[in-house]
């Protein structure tokens, strides 16, 4: 069942206070992802978020009438995506398409981002919305494993 993500939910700038949220929802990835190796403690992934990526981050979060955080999206200031995640019980329903929308309408001159080979299911969505693979490397991250390079530019903009 698909819901209606813009009625449900509010797209804002992060708060310090959201942080915590936000690194839980990566490590609950980390860990339901078999492939995905744990580099850094649950303690240490939200440590990061709270103390670098809030800082150093434009962070965008997504969050419910219930004012529970479902996902964020993380970029730097060169317009690189660095984190993408939802929370497990919202993903297929079109809340990624959104919130990556923000982040294509604050960008407009194109984003890059990288995804691991072995995650399939982002490949698809990030092709589905206009991303197109620069390059692929063996595995040139803390977590060894190969990954792919892609940017999206506006149709008709100079990549």
């Amino acid at each position: 069942m698909r819901i209606e993500p813009e009625n449900i939910f509010e797209i804002r700038n992060a708060r310090r206070q959201d942080m915590t949220r936000c690194g839980e929802i990566l490590n609950d990835w980390i860990d339901e992802t078999p492939w995905m190796p744990r580099v850094h403690s649950h303690e240490d992934v939200v440590r990061y978020h709270t103390d670098f990526v809030y800082e150093n981050r434009n962070i965008l979060v997504a969050e419910n009438s219930g004012e529970e955080i479902k996902g964020f999206a993380a970029t730097s200031s060169d317009a690189f995506v660095t984190g993408f995640y939802l929370a497990r019980d919202i993903r297929k329903k079109g809340l990624g398409r959104r919130l990556l929308d923000h982040i294509k309408h604050e960008h407009p001159s194109g984003l890059s981002l990288w995804t691991f080979v072995a995650n399939t299911r982002a490949q698809r969505f990030y092709v589905r919305e206009g991303f197109s693979e620069k390059r692929r490397t063996d595995g040139d991250n803390e977590e060894n494993l190969p990954d792919i390079l892609y940017s999206w530019h506006l149709k008709g903009a100079a990549a």
